[in-house]
């Protein structure tokens, strides 16, 4: 801040101004000028006018003012500051009454404000003065967000209401303090301290359809202006708190015109920062586990715009950590999206198969998630006809080097060798499930190439997690044996989360990879299933291994698919197991 901007510093005009009448007076003359030349100015770009006004002046002079001048102004603007500091009066203590108090007062301002905009639409000194006491009980009204157990008074005495009609204020000023204040409140740490008050006031801003509010205002904000792109940041963290306190609510804001938003707002041209950061964050949240929204973004066309926004990455990868955040962020929208059938045509629709498959080819920061959507796109019966364009846009050639291959070191430190193989094994095993005719032929005649040098692979990746399985088991029998032994009970929760260890430990990357050697042995090439058999006897390794494994997956199929496709996919399982 240069001594320009200093000493037009006003610091009676914080957030708990001195209302003296001769400061008053002096600030109705100042706001009058401007009013005239400004007719509806905000207050900060009265501020603004005032500034330029002032700087005009000082530069004029500025070649004749001397360096002890420029000392002994800074000193005094240091004594007027430290002196207002001195001034302060004490805050009171937060408790029901005065929060009563302080919500009057807030809704007198309110009126006031309003009535004086109402009988001098053309004259903003007239109500600008209330617009800066307004502002003022906006910014003291944070302190309730330290005591949530009170959130109850603003519902009860209808400031919930008040504050969403600020929303739409013509001072963009005002609505940006009240989604400050909205963000505190809303903070999720605050809003786990008191359930109840939590309850209390998410129920009232759902019902004050406060989504719609916040998209409409960001709407009509200006992002070149800084304080604007702040309140647009704030509101985004609102829908974030509010999500995360209540995930069923994604739905609702998304159909109130959020999802159509960001959106928007994703695809502006539009240098890249944190604005773009988080509304990929925001998108990401609202499609997870939420069929409704992922139906509502195919239905807007926003596979394409995903696709849009990640071929940047095809050829350079993001020039900061925070923009490697943001592509993170839409390849996780995008396998959200693929989770939904319909949207499965849509990508292959939108080309999203060619440029995952180019993506895998140009070895950027961007194959390793490439290739977790291709994995999301093709698995399944709904995946049918992605693995077959897969095929026919010569994707083989791409994904069997790195199924034979471990790039050994991912430059996206969170992409691990485990990831890595258990997506290539599943777009493969997709492959053998989906594939017919002459694509089905493409695919088995990879594995014949090159003296099957591509079954040896299989058969490596076999022992190295049955290896890593087999020690995990051993690991959780332990234990069980020592919790039998203190006489604890094995309920179906301990269960669950033994399971879930041994999948970590690579049992489900395991069972995909015995799932394509019982496929390639059934698939009529006598060479195929010689070679597995063949390799397993050397290594001393067991048929009736393979089958418990691939019986524990059949047992396993199909959540959430109908009791007639688990059954006929159990069924079809088994028998390729009993010809294995």
């Amino acid at each position: 801040m240069d001594v320009g901007e200093l000493l037009n510093y006003q610091p009676d005009r914080g957030a708990k101004r001195h209302r003296d009448g001769d400061g008053g007076a002096a600030g109705g003359d100042e706001d009058s000028r401007g009013g005239k030349q400004h007719k509806g100015l905000s207050a900060r770009e009265l501020a603004r006018y005032r500034e330029a006004a002032a700087g005009a002046g000082f530069d004029g002079g500025g070649e004749m003012r001397e360096a002890e001048d420029l000392a002994l102004d800074k000193k005094r603007i240091l004594e007027k500051l430290m002196d207002q500091d001195e001034d302060e009066p004490e805050a009171e203590p937060v408790d029901e009454s005065s929060v009563k108090k302080m919500i009057l007062t807030f809704e007198k301002r309110s009126y006031k404000n309003q009535e004086l905009r109402i009988k001098f639409p053309d004259n903003p000194e007239k109500f600008m003065e209330t617009e800066l006491d307004l502002n003022d009980i906006i910014q003291e009204m944070h302190v309730i967000a330290t005591m949530p157990d009170l959130y109850h008074l603003l519902v009860e005495l209808n400031a919930v209401h008040s504050l969403l009609s600020l929303l739409s204020h013509e001072n963009t000023d005002v609505a940006i303090a009240v989604v400050d204040l909205l963000q505190e409140l809303t903070d999720i740490d605050t809003l786990q301290e008191s359930d109840e008050g939590a309850e209390v006031l998410v129920d009232a801003l759902l019902e004050g359809q406060v989504v719609a509010l916040l998209v409409q205002n960001m709407e009509r904000l200006d992002e070149q202006v800084k304080e604007e792109a702040d309140g647009i940041y704030n509101t985004l963290a609102i829908t974030e708190n509010m999500s995360e306190f209540r995930p069923g609510l994604c739905t609702e804001a998304a159909q109130q015109g959020l999802m159509q938003w960001l959106l928007k707002r994703i695809k502006a041209k539009m240098p890249f920062d944190a604005n773009k950061l988080y509304c990929s964050e925001i998108l990401a949240i609202l499609l997870q586990n939420n069929d409704n929204t992922r139906e509502l973004l195919g239905e807007m066309d926003g596979i394409d715009v995903l696709l849009q926004q990640l071929s940047v990455f095809k050829r350079h990868n993001p020039s900061t950590a925070e923009e490697q955040e943001m592509m993170e962020n839409l390849f996780d929208a995008l396998c959200s999206c693929l989770m939904l059938p319909a949207n499965r045509d849509r990508f292959l629709r939108g080309e999203g198969l060619q440029l995952m498959n180019l993506m895998l080819r140009e070895k950027k920061m961007s194959r390793t998630s490439a290739m977790k959507v291709l994995d999301h796109g093709m698995i399944g019966q709904e995946g049918a006809d992605n693995c077959h364009k897969f095929v026919d846009i010569l994707g083989l050639r791409t994904i069997f080097p790195l199924f034979m291959k471990t790039p050994k070191k991912m430059k996206k430190a969170a992409a691990s060798e485990k990831e890595h193989e258990e997506h290539v094994g599943s777009i493969i095993a997709s492959m053998l499930r989906n594939l017919k005719s002459q694509q089905r032929s493409r695919l088995l005649n990879k594995f014949t190439e090159n003296d099957c040098e591509k079954v040896d692979r299989l058969m490596e990746l076999h022992f190295k997690y049955l290896e890593a399985v087999q020690q995990a088991d051993k690991r959780i029998e332990g234990e069980k044996h020592e919790m039998v032994r203190r006489g604890e009970i094995l309920d179906d929760i301990l269960e669950d989360e033994f399971y879930l260890r041994r999948l970590d430990a690579g049992l489900f990357v395991l069972q995909l990879i015995c799932y394509i050697m019982v496929e390639i042995s059934n698939s009529g090439i006598s060479q195929l299933q010689q070679r597995v058999h063949q390799i397993l006897n050397l290594r001393g390794g067991s048929v009736k291994v393979v089958r418990h494994i691939m019986r524990e997956y059949a047992e396993s199929i199909g959540d959430g698919k109908s009791d007639e496709f688990k059954e006929a996919e159990r069924k079809r399982i088994m028998d390729l197991v009993e010809n294995f």
